[in-house]
């Protein structure tokens, strides 16, 4: 079953997806899989995770699509879904890391790590990686879609549900704190 064109098609592609039609989720994964993928490993800095995602979305649309109005592409709702979906597994690895920090507290045996084996470039984008976890989920999944996906603002809102106004808030937000932890980092 390919995913159709017309909005007499793209309905019925949702009819099916709604009832859980295995070819229709079928035909959804292998229209938006690729997209899904790549939005939740910028989100995420994981693939295997990104993977975990990218099931968990699939596997969700059809119980999903009962909050699917039909007036954004349903490659814009499965970046929401994503987005969200990302939210939870960012939230379960802050607490982890939580939880380790307190043990990585302790000295660790055989020293710290040797500083010549870094490069600039690899601080660089480790720093702004760090830059980005620290991001609130919000702000982080603007800047993803808008700066790195190259997104417009009213294409996010439309994505996220949100107004366009709150997008730009967002996105200032997220490169004034990304700017500010670079900047602390000395990384300009």
């Amino acid at each position: 079953m390919a995913i159709s064109t017309t909005a007499r098609g793209r309905r019925a592609a949702t009819e099916a997806l709604a009832q859980g039609d295995l070819r229709a989720v079928a035909a959804a994964y292998d229209a938006h899989h690729a997209r899904v993928r790549a939005f939740a490993r910028r989100l995420l800095g994981d693939v295997d995770a990104a993977e975990e995602v990218v099931q968990d979305v699939f596997v969700a649309l059809p119980n999903a699509l009962r909050r699917y109005r039909g007036d954004a592409p349903l490659g814009s709702f499965l970046v929401g879904i994503t987005a969200k979906r990302c939210a939870k597994v960012r939230r379960a690895r802050m607490r982890r890391e939580r939880a380790y920090r307190g043990l990585a507290s302790e000295p660790a045996p055989g020293g710290p790590p040797d500083p010549d084996r870094e490069t600039g470039r690899r601080l660089q984008a480790e720093a702004l990686a760090r830059a980005l976890a620290d991001l609130p989920m919000k702000q982080r999944v603007v800047f993803v879609l808008v700066a790195v996906e190259e997104h417009t603002s009213p294409e996010v809102a439309g994505m996220l549900g949100v107004p366009e106004g709150t997008v730009r808030t967002r996105l200032m937000h997220a490169r004034r704190k990304l700017r500010a932890a670079l900047t602390k980092e000395g990384i300009r």
